[in-house]
């Protein structure tokens, strides 16, 4: 008996994970498809999502998220910003973009493992507001280093970096914000 309710304890959780994961995917799905008009390109809520989604589960969980996320696009559903209209699967994948969406799965770890750390997380709005800005570090710097096999280097930050910076710290702001509302975590959450 102790088995059968160990069993549907852990069938439970690994069905609450998964419809948890589905959400995620659902959420920087819908982020990416939805465009601001901005100058010089528009806009997504991606990294706002990035963000939050970090902010919101455990390190694992958000790895787990951001992973089946990149799995469902280079399966070739298209979920990136641009797809199907720009190409799906892999081929979009190791395009242009393809470092920033590999940066999106390492911030996504980052900013969940920093903002429950023990240095970040009792700073609370502030802790979580660095841990995001070093996600956003992240995902510049494996964009940027990916993008030059795409664009001359002297064209690199006019075309990678300085029309989105604004805006991303912007939606960090934003979730920052939100985040407020969120009770402090502890040092001891990070999974």
């Amino acid at each position: 008996m102790l088995t059968s309710l160990l069993d549907g304890t852990r069938r439970s959780l690994l069905l609450r994970q998964a419809a948890l994961i589905l959400a995620g995917v659902a959420l920087l799905t819908l982020s990416a498809k939805v465009q601001i008009p901005f100058w010089p390109v528009p806009m997504t809520l991606q990294t706002a999502a990035v963000m939050a989604i970090a902010l919101a589960v455990p390190p694992r969980m958000a790895l787990a998220v951001f992973g089946a996320y990149l799995a469902a696009g280079a399966l070739g559903l298209p979920v990136f910003a641009g797809t199907p209209e720009r190409g799906i699967g892999l081929a979009y994948m190791t395009g242009p973009t393809g470092g920033y969406l590999a940066g999106y799965w390492l911030a996504g770890g980052l900013v969940s493992a920093l903002a429950r750390s023990a240095p970040l997380a009792p700073l609370g709005v502030w802790g979580r507001t660095i841990a995001m800005l070093a996600g956003l570090a992240a995902v510049y710097a494996l964009g940027l280093l990916w993008l030059t096999a795409f664009v001359p280097a002297r064209a690199l930050l006019a075309q990678g970096f300085l029309p989105f910076i604004l805006g991303d710290l912007l939606k960090i702001a934003l979730v920052a914000a939100a985040s407020a509302a969120l009770p402090g975590r502890r040092a001891g959450d990070a999974q």
